[in-house]
């Protein structure tokens, strides 16, 4: 009997595995007539072949990333290291089935420990593309341990193409939830004013829609005055997996990729710039289906 199987975000591979395993187990039990009236009795074959992406070749995009928080690496009496383990199998099955050209981990890499840091470094290492890191209220080491750690600075920016891509800081050593250095955020989207595009990574929400956001008005001006800012994508909400308008802005969420607690899934949230522009983000659960989907801009 074939396992009634679900294609989650990460694409074909798993589902392809499974389905070879399952249609020889089938096959050597009966012909090859009665196999496929089983599945046309079912609807399985319908619904797996519709389901799956092709395998010979990537959708086009400009840029394609994945966003995953709050793996509180090493926080007791939670199974962190499968955690991890699983999550880095779906960015990579991700990365093989439609492409990824980064990740970022959007804090609360660690739980509290400093000596945890190197260690989760070390598991995302064997990440197949290149990663980012920002600094979330769990990560609790001195600013010189996180350049020394990633080779950058707590506050952070990069480009990729037409787009730019800002890492800011909202906690310090101590965990104390706080926003992010204006000043430097500020001149960061001046300097990118004419990309087509911005993206900003706080793990601690600014607007107070959360239990676990901040209120920071002047760094929402900063944002408003931003027309170019595509999107704010944050963590540090475990329950929250969705996205939130605000004056003209998104605020995205991604659930969590370990804890104790949060939404009933680890998962973590992709973003796709087409060839024509056109922006999209969906949340994904790697065992089931997308979660959500939205276009952006």
């Amino acid at each position: 009997m074939v396992d009634r199987l679900h294609v989650g975000c990460h694409g074909p591979r798993t589902f392809l595995l499974r389905l070879v395993a399952n249609c020889v187990t089938s096959y050597a039990m009966t012909n090859r007539r009665a196999f496929l009236l089983q599945l046309a009795a079912t609807g399985t074959a319908t619904r797996l072949f519709a389901q799956a992406p092709s395998a010979t070749a990537h959708p086009r995009f400009k840029l394609r990333f994945a966003i995953a928080s709050d793996g509180h690496f090493g926080q007791p009496e939670t199974d962190f290291e499968n955690f991890h383990k699983d999550m880095i199998g779906w960015l990579n099955d991700e990365a093989r089935a439609k492409g990824l050209d980064f990740v970022v981990f959007n804090g609360d890499l660690i739980h509290n420990d400093p000596a945890l840091l190197p260690q989760v470094k070390q598991r995302y290492d064997r990440l197949e593309v290149p990663y980012f890191a920002n600094r979330g209220n769990h990560d609790r080491v001195a600013p010189g341990v996180w350049k020394q750690t990633w080779g950058y600075d707590e506050n952070h920016s990069f480009e990729r193409g037409d787009y730019a891509f800002l890492l800011a800081c909202t906690s310090n050593e101590k965990g104390d939830y706080l926003p992010p250095d204006v000043t430097w955020l500020r001149k960061q989207l001046d300097a990118f004013k004419s990309k087509k595009g911005i993206f900003a990574f706080l793990h601690i929400g600014q607007v107070k829609f959360t239990d676990g956001s901040i209120s920071s008005p002047e760094v929402v001006a900063i944002f408003e005055r931003s027309p170019n800012l595509l999107g704010v994508f944050h963590g540090h909400d475990h329950n929250q997996d969705n996205v939130i308008y605000f004056n003209k802005r998104s605020y995205f969420f991604d659930g969590h990729m370990g804890s104790s607690w949060g939404t009933n899934y680890r998962g973590y949230r992709i973003v796709e710039i087409a060839d024509d522009g056109k922006v999209t983000t969906c949340q994904c659960n790697p065992q089931a289906f997308y979660v959500n989907r939205n276009r952006i801009g």
